[in-house]
């Protein structure tokens, strides 16, 4: 057997007879508050004035009603979600990578990065690579990390404190 044909789903606000609540509270196009009244009533003075009745609160008892235009009104609806989708910023997390035994200059250069990239409002994952024998020497990784923790301390707080995960040591610094 094949599924009774239903309507599409409504995606955007309900309007004119797709309102389901017998009741509204409305408002005219001016903003203006006429009160609690039947829905057909109500869309009759809005096809009066040429305008389509939108539920605009439909969680709200009664659900509130406004006159508008529906095209209108869904693609300044749009237009506000792009805009607010544009100003988003997403935050990304950055890696730098290390070795236990790495030299003052090349540490400064790692902790310069760092440092610009939590500036830049993202997060950073700091991975400390074991090889050979060096993973004997666990503590030595700890200390290192603790000194980017305790440089990186005025602008960043840590997420996930120092672990180890096989031959590496992770730890996520995010900004304050």
């Amino acid at each position: 057997m094949r599924r009774p044909m239903a309507p599409p789903p409504m995606n955007g606000p309900r309007f004119n007879e797709f309102i389901q609540s017998p009741k509204v509270r409305v408002i005219d196009e001016n903003g203006e508050n006429l009160g609690v009244m039947y829905t057909r009533e109500a869309m009759e003075q809005a096809r009066e004035v040429g305008l389509d009745l939108v539920e605009v609160s439909p969680n709200a008892d009664p659900p509130v009603a406004k006159f508008l235009d529906v095209g209108k009104y869904k693609y300044e609806a749009q237009k506000k979600a792009n805009a607010a989708r544009k100003s988003q910023k997403t935050q990304e997390i950055k890696e730098i990578k290390m070795r236990p035994n790495i030299d003052d200059h090349d540490y400064d250069v790692k902790m310069k990065s760092i440092h610009k990239f939590i500036g830049e409002g993202d997060k950073v994952k700091v991975t400390l690579r074991f090889r050979g024998r060096e993973l004997s020497h666990g503590q030595l990784g700890m200390q290192l990390l603790q000194r980017v923790q305790q440089d990186c301390a005025e602008d960043a707080k840590v997420e996930a404190y120092p672990r180890m995960e096989g031959r590496q040591m992770l730890m996520v610094l995010s900004p304050k």
